[in-house]
């Protein structure tokens, strides 16, 4: 029988609605959508799509690290851009974080996201134990 387990770690940004920010089923993790807030502040980067989607990725290791999951482990992303001419430079930045195994992906354009930020990526992570 499979167990739902919620996970949440200081070492990355706290919930800003009713939401964790990671449910464990089973084998598989879903990371809720990160975006680029720094854990410790609260604070947003806003210093340009590079750092912001750094600290995106960074928030997500995080969550995944918590879980005892790796970027490896993942085996779908979701990118959401508040513009598409940003998608050059995040896909350069999210190839430094998924070096192999990387996961089925998409990368959709929005009008608005939380916080009126640029990038926010969602994950869904696998492995058998």
């Amino acid at each position: 029988m499979s167990t739902k387990i919620l996970l949440n770690t200081e070492k990355a940004p706290a919930a800003i609605g009713p939401y964790n920010q990671a449910i464990r089923a089973g084998n598989t993790l879903y990371v809720s959508g990160q975006i680029p807030l720094i854990p410790e502040t609260m604070e947003l980067i806003d210093s340009g799509i590079a750092d912001e989607t750094h600290q995106v990725l960074k928030n997500v290791q995080a969550i995944l690290d918590n879980a005892g999951y790796s970027f490896e482990d993942v085996v779908k992303a979701s990118i959401f851009l508040s513009d598409m001419g940003d998608f050059a430079v995040v896909n350069e930045i999210y190839a430094q974080y998924f070096t192999k195994n990387q996961p089925a992906r998409e990368c959709v354009a929005v009008k608005t996201l939380p916080k009126n930020v640029n990038v926010e990526i969602s994950v869904i992570a696998w492995k058998a134990e």
